[in-house]
């Protein structure tokens, strides 16, 4: 229970804020430029540590850390509550992603300790159930409480919720570790540097729609950095946390190329659509969180079935259909118009974003896991979880050019968004055909 509630504050918040970001940048006054900095401060922190968030627990034992992370986390949110200012503000969602980047990994590798054999693989299930959940319940959650209490309530939720979860971890979770293997503090903080360059410049890119010297110079920064980072991560060899062995599976590059693309195309309309809903169409923050609802919920119900095709077919079919599927209803966003209609507009598309996910979400974990050595499963899991949220922080990045539309405009920018993720994804499809191997992979 105490992993569940745990993982659940990080997956509630990392949905959460969406529909909130109209009224921040009303009553903080922020530019577009700034909204967006309001979700990239907590994935960029999520993102680059998530690896050595899980490191760390394997070293100083995964209750402590399991612990730490939530209570950082749950400090945070009181700093997003309380903000006067946006600077403030940013600084206490950084704060936040450190403690989701250290409490997400322990709260999985806690209760894989915890339990063995069948009993583990019902408790994972129950926690990824549990996780799709928090997902469906988020955008409407927040959408009601912005609407009659404000957004700031949406962080002082968390309080009961990490409270009960810190007290529950403590009287009941037994202490475990992995190993003495040193932390890789020289790999996460190029990688940090090297997202937090790339994803400034972007920023700036979309936000000013021009190139100019500063947006090439962070652009440059970022490159140099993440070359940088490769090149520590090779002289590390096997205490890298992000080992380059694992890249001479074929496979597991593909599963790379796949998760970037395919997450960072549904990060970024997952973030245009309520802003756009309630700029454009005049929805309030409840509808618009509502109006997500049915992509959690079909990846939630959908989800189990698929693990059990996967089983039987391998994870080449449904990782090429899926993201086939949730490219047509990209595609299908077009639809959507100023004050449009939520069932003839904005349903079908959605309907077939959750139906793609959902033939991707237990395939793509399979997949993982059975591409690399034995000895590496648990790292690969952990570099595909950061993957994929490094590609939102980068759509995210990218969609300050929607945000900075207004009116028609801002509907027409959201097209030409929903057109480059449909591209996105369909290529991640291509990318899953190329490098996967028919039928039931074998771990190697």
């Amino acid at each position: 229970m105490a992993c569940i509630l745990a993982s659940s504050l990080a997956f509630i918040d990392g949905s959460v804020t969406n529909v909130a970001l109209p009224a921040i940048g009303a009553d903080l006054h922020a530019s577009p430029a700034e909204l967006q900095w309001t979700v990239n401060a907590y994935l960029l922190p999520l993102s680059a540590l998530l690896l050595l968030g899980g490191a760390a627990g394997d070293h100083y034992g995964r209750r402590r850390l399991l612990i730490l992370g939530i209570a950082l986390f749950t400090i945070a949110s009181v700093g997003c509550a309380v903000a006067r200012d946006l600077n403030l503000l940013l600084t206490a969602r950084a704060v936040q992603g450190i403690g989701a980047a250290i409490l997400l990994p322990n709260s999985l590798a806690a209760l894989s300790h915890a339990f063995t054999g069948e009993a583990r693989g019902k408790a994972i299930g129950t926690w990824a159930a549990v996780a799709a959940i928090a997902g469906a319940v988020g955008p409407p959650l927040g959408g009601w409480l912005v609407d009659t209490i404000g957004w700031r309530s949406i962080f002082f939720i968390n309080l009961p919720i990490a409270l009960v979860a810190i007290a529950i971890a403590w009287r009941f979770v037994e202490e475990s570790r992995a190993g003495e293997q040193p932390l890789d503090w020289p790999g996460a903080v190029s990688a940090t540097l090297a997202l937090g360059a790339l994803t400034w410049g972007l920023t700036l890119w979309s936000s000013r729609g021009a190139i100019d010297a500063e947006v090439v110079g962070a652009l440059a920064a970022g490159i140099v950095l993440a070359g940088a980072f490769v090149w520590i991560e090779r002289h590390r060899g096997a205490r890298a946390m992000m080992p380059l062995d694992l890249f001479a599976s074929r496979a597991f590059a593909g599963l790379t190329i796949l998760t970037f693309c395919l997450y960072g195309a549904l990060g970024g309309v997952l973030l245009l659509l309520p802003y756009v809903l309630i700029e454009a169409s005049g929805y309030s923050a409840l509808q618009a969180g509502m109006a997500l609802l049915p992509l959690p919920l079909g990846v939630g119900l959908a989800s189990p079935l698929m693990g059990r095709l996967t089983t039987r077919l391998g994870p080449r079919l449904p990782l090429t259909f899926g993201p086939i599927v949730v490219a047509t209803g990209f595609a299908l966003m077009l639809l959507v118009q100023e004050g449009g209609d939520y069932w003839t507009q904005v349903l079908p598309g959605a309907t077939l974003i959750a139906l793609g996910m959902s033939c991707v979400a237990a395939p793509l974990t399979t997949a993982v896991l059975a591409s690399v050595d034995d000895r590496y499963t648990g790292t690969a899991s952990g570099f595909n979880s950061a993957v994929a949220r490094a590609g939102g922080l980068i759509a995210t990045a990218i969609a300050g050019a929607v945000i900075a539309s207004a009116g028609a405009a801002l509907v027409s920018s959201f097209h030409a968004a929903s057109l480059v993720g449909a591209a996105t994804a369909l290529f991640s499809g291509v990318a899953a055909y190329l490098t996967l191997s028919p039928g039931q992979p074998q771990p190697r």
